[in-house]
């Protein structure tokens, strides 16, 4: 079958003919992959990956073959799934029915394929942020696919949402009450804020964090050391912390991935969650895409389709 496979030169990704995949599991559900979208995290690992791997955590499709345990989807169910270990990137690919969920009829592939990561992401951080009712919540990194999900969360659960990015068209549309392009270490303090950055925008959030807030750190797009002055936390926000948030070991604690993906699906077919991919293009032009995502030239989600 056609994969698309780590390569050994940059932006090491090619479309190749791979083995089939192994006889799935009896909890694991055969999926027909349709679409699926590209996280920033995978494509930056793609440089240090093996050789002719298949990489890969989102994906969209139908499923080809129920898992023999009965549980999950059934056969022809139209899902949307994450695959972890990766291995999402291929035409065929078997995947733990806990981590699948069946889409309405009226989301498509496309749009399901942005959700695994950027939606869990978004939603577990806020699960730890705890209650936002009328509460002042700031957004980093927030024209990237966390981003962009998780304004519409906060704002629908009653915050005040500042969002944060260089790139700014189309988040005051999403429910931002407050657009900036960056934080500064002196101003408003937030009950809760979700950084996808790290760095100095990191220092800057530590800074403006209120007593008892949260700053839930779930990625780094730049690597320069995080600096701040020690008393702007203990001296100014007394009893605030910083939660690392990396999605896969969350999940394995929570073990709600089915039915959080399920929610998220709700959500889209009932217009309360709006998802965003300023690139969809066949998996074929995967090298142009990765080259876009890392460049910082995607707005939400690039989503690639198997044709």
């Amino acid at each position: 079958m056609q994969a698309l496979v780590v390569a050994a030169d940059p932006p090491h990704v090619v479309l190749a003919e791979v083995d089939d995949p192994p006889a799935p599991l009896p909890f694991e559900a055969v999926v027909e992959v349709r679409a699926f979208s590209l996280n920033r995290g995978e494509v930056k690992a793609l440089a240090g990956a093996t050789p002719g791997a298949v990489h890969g955590w989102d994906l969209a499709g139908i499923v080809a073959q129920a898992a023999a345990d009965g549980s999950g989807p059934p056969h022809g169910a139209r899902v949307v799934g994450l695959k972890h270990p990766p291995g999402a990137w291929a035409r065929r690919v078997a995947v733990p029915t806990a981590q699948l969920a069946e889409l309405p009829d009226t989301v498509t592939f496309e749009q399901a394929a942005t959700l695994p990561v950027a939606g869990l992401t978004a939603l577990r951080a806020f699960e730890v942020a705890g209650l936002l009712l009328g509460k002042r919540v700031a957004i980093t990194g927030a024209s990237g696919g966390v981003g962009h999900v998780a304004i519409q969360l906060a704002k629908r659960s009653g915050a005040h949402v500042t969002a944060v990015a260089r790139r700014t068209e189309g988040l005051a549309e999403l429910g931002a009450d407050a657009v900036v392009t960056h934080l500064a270490p002196e101003g408003e303090r937030f009950a809760a804020i979700l950084d996808g950055v790290g760095g100095s925008v990191l220092g800057a959030a530590i800074q403006r964090v209120a007593p008892r807030g949260t700053i839930i750190s779930y990625a780094s797009t730049i690597s320069e050391p995080v600096e701040y002055p020690t008393r702007a936390l203990f001296g100014q926000a007394s009893g605030a912390k910083v939660y690392g948030l990396l999605i896969f070991p969350e999940l394995q604690h929570t073990q709600s991935t089915s039915a959080d993906l399920t929610r998220l699906a709700h959500l889209v077919a009932d217009g309360r969650l709006k998802v965003d991919a300023s690139l969809v293009t066949s998996w074929r032009d995967a090298p142009r895409a990765v080259k876009a995502l890392l460049a910082g030239e995607i707005r939400g989600k690039a989503v690639l389709t198997v044709d």
